[in-house]
C-alpha cells in the first residue's frame, strides 16, 4: 500500500474517533450551565490533562522544537519560562480560582471579575470580553494554522484545505457538546500528545546510537556551525543584549498567573479541593516530561538533519517522524501535533463564543432573564459564528504560529494575569482600578506591536508590568480620592 495511503487511513481513523468522543460526551450538554462549564462538577484527572492539552497547542508540538532546532540552546529560556508559569499556577492559583469561583457562582472570568467588583460589574464584564475575544481571533487561527501545516506536510495538500478540514473536525462537537465534550476530547488529546514527545525523542537519539550516518553529524559540528549561536545559552550575544534575549523567551512565564481564561475555565470547573490536588500533580508531572521532551525534539534534528532541513522551522517534527519512521508510526505521532491544534481551538472557541453569548448577550443585553435552554441555543450559534471568523484568520495570515500565539499570549495572559493577582491577594484592589488597568493592558499591548517594538522587546513582560503598575497606581488613587470624599 503507497506510504501516504497509509498515513491518510492512520489519521482519517484518529479523526473520527475524536468526532465519536466529543458527540458521545455531547449528550450530558442539556443546559446553559453544562455547556459553559460541566456544572463545576468535573473531577481533577479530567481537568488537569484538559489544560495541559488546552495549553500546549501548536506552540509546544511545533514552535518550541521548531526554536530549539533554529536557535539552540537559547531556546532553553522559553521552555523554563514557560514551565515555571504552569508549576506556579498549579501550586498558588489554581485552588483559589476554584474556591473563588464558587463564592460568587461564577461561570467565566470576566464574571467572576463582574461579580466580584459589581460597583463597576458591566463595564469589567464588557471590557474584559471584548479583550479576551480581540486576541483569541488570532490564537484560534494560529491553531487551524497550525493544523495545515502538519496536514500539507503529509500529504503535499494546499494549507488552505487542510485549515478547513481542521475546522471541520472542531466545529461538530464544539457546538453541540460544550465543555464536556471539550475536555473528553482534551484528554484523550493529552495522552497522545505526550507520548508524542516522549516517544520522539527516545527514537531519534535510537537513530542516532545506531549509525544513520545518512543523517547524523557531530552535535559540537552542528551547534557552533553558525558561529557559536548554536551552543550559546544567550545567543551568541553578552552584556545587556543577552540579557533582554533571557527576558523575552522567559516572558511567557507572565501569560501563566491566572490570565489565561481558556485555562482558568479548568481551574473554576474542578469539583473540589481534593480533586485539585490530584490534578495539581498530575498537571504537574505531564509538564516537565513534556516540555524536555519538545526540546530535545529540535536539538536531536540538529543533529540528524543539520541547520537546514526544512524552510519553515515549525515544520521540523513532522520532518522528523517522516523521515526517521513507518509510515503508520510517523502519522500516529503526527495526530499528537494535531492533536495540539484541537484541543486549544476547541477550547478557545468554547471560552470566546461563551464571553459573547453568557456574559455580553444573557448578562449585559437581556440582563440574566434568558432561559438556561435558550441561552444555550444562543451559545452554539455563536461557537459557530467564531469558529468562521477564526477560520479566515487563520486562511489569511501569513505569521509564524509562535508569533501569533506570542500577540495573543501578551493581550489577554499578560494583561488579565496581574489584575487576577491583585484580585485574589490584595485587599485594596477595586472594580475602577481592574477597569483602568484592563483599558490600559489591551492598549498598550496593541500600540506596542503595532510600532514595531515586539521585535526589541516582548510585550508578553512588559504587558505584565505596564498593568501590574497600573492596577497598584489606580487602586491607590481610587481609594484615597473615595476616602477624601467620605
Amino acid at each position: 500500500m503507497d506510504t501516504k495511503i497509509q498515513m491518510l487511513l492512520v489519521l482519517v481513523a484518529y479523526l473520527v474517533f475524536i468526532e465519536g468522543v466529543g458527540l458521545f460526551a455531547s449528550r450530558k450538554t442539556k443546559n446553559e450551565k453544562e455547556f459553559v462549564l460541566g456544572r463545576r462538577n468535573m473531577p481533577g484527572w479530567a481537568t488537569a490533562l484538559s489544560e495541559r492539552a488546552t495549553s500546549e497547542s501548536a506552540w509546544c508540538l511545533l514552535s518550541l522544537p521548531g526554536l530549539a532546532y533554529a536557535t539552540g540552546l537559547s531556546s532553553v529560556w522559553a521552555a523554563l519560562g514557560c514551565v515555571l508559569g504552569i508549576f506556579l499556577s498549579w501550586i498558588f492559583i489554581a485552588e483559589r480560582f476554584r474556591s473563588e469561583a464558587e463564592k460568587y457562582d461564577a461561570y467565566t472570568l470576566p464574571e467572576y471579575l463582574a461579580k466580584k467588583y459589581a460597583e463597576v460589574g458591566n463595564p469589567i464584564r464588557i471590557l474584559t470580553a471584548i479583550t479576551i475575544t480581540f486576541f483569541f481571533f488570532f490564537y484560534i487561527g494560529s491553531q487551524f494554522a497550525g493544523a495545515g501545516k502538519v496536514l500539507g506536510t503529509l500529504f503535499g495538500i494546499s494549507p488552505m484545505i487542510c485549515i478547513l478540514i481542521g475546522a471541520l473536525v472542531i466545529l461538530p462537537y464544539t457546538v453541540t457538546g460544550g465543555f464536556r465534550s471539550v475536555v473528553a476530547v482534551d484528554d484523550v488529546q493529552a495522552l497522545l500528545m505526550l507520548t508524542t514527545l516522549v516517544v520522539t525523542p527516545v527514537l531519534g537519539l535510537a537513530a542516532i546510537l545506531a549509525g544513520k550516518a545518512e543523517f547524523a553529524l557531530p552535535i559540537g559540528e552542528v551547534l557552533t556551525g553558525s558561529g557559536g549561536i548554536g551552543e550559546s545559552l544567550t545567543g551568541g550575544v553578552s552584556g545587556f543584549a543577552g540579557g533582554l534575549l533571557i527576558f523575552n523567551n522567559m516572558a511567557w512565564f507572565f501569560g501563566y498567573l491566572g490570565g489565561q481564561p481558556q485555562l482558568s475555565a479548568r481551574f473554576m470547573a474542578t469539583r473540589n479541593k481534593e480533586e485539585m490536588r490530584k490534578g495539581r500533580n498530575l498537571a504537574i508531572t505531564w509538564t516537565a516530561l513534556a516540555y524536555i521532551g519538545a526540546i530535545s525534539i529540535g536539538l536531536l534534528a540538529l543533529v540528524l538533519f543539520g541547520p537546514n532541513a526544512v524552510a519553515d522551522r515549525e515544520y521540523i517534527l513532522p520532518h522528523m517522524l517522516i523521515s526517521l519512521y513507518p509510515p503508520v508510526i510517523a502519522a500516529l505521532l503526527l495526530a499528537g501535533a494535531i492533536a495540539a491544534m484541537v484541543s486549544t481551538a476547541d477550547s478557545q472557541l468554547l471560552v470566546t463564543s461563551t464571553l459573547l453569548s453568557h456574559d455580553i448577550y444573557g448578562k449585559i443585553i437581556h440582563k440574566g432573564k434568558l432561559g438556561s435552554k435558550e441561552l444555550l441555543k444562543v451559545s452554539r450559534i455563536v461557537t459557530l459564528m467564531v469558529g468562521a471568523v477564526a477560520l479566515l484568520v487563520a486562511l489569511y495570515s501569513k505569521e509564524l504560529i509562535y508569533t501569533m500565539v506570542s500577540y495573543a499570549w501578551a493581550g489577554i495572559g499578560c494583561t488579565l494575569s496581574p489584575i487576577i493577582l491583585l484580585s485574589f491577594y490584595w485587599k485594596r484592589f477595586n472594580g475602577k482600578a481592574a477597569a483602568v488597568s484592563l483599558l490600559v493592558g489591551l492598549v498598550f499591548t496593541v500600540v506596542w506591536i503595532a510600532i514595531g517594538m515586539e521585535e526589541v522587546i516582548s510585550a508578553r513582560g512588559l504587558t505584565f508590568f505596564v498593568t501590574l503598575m497600573t492596577g497598584v497606581a489606580a487602586a491607590y488613587w481610587s481609594s484615597g480620592r473615595c476616602g477624601r470624599q467620605g
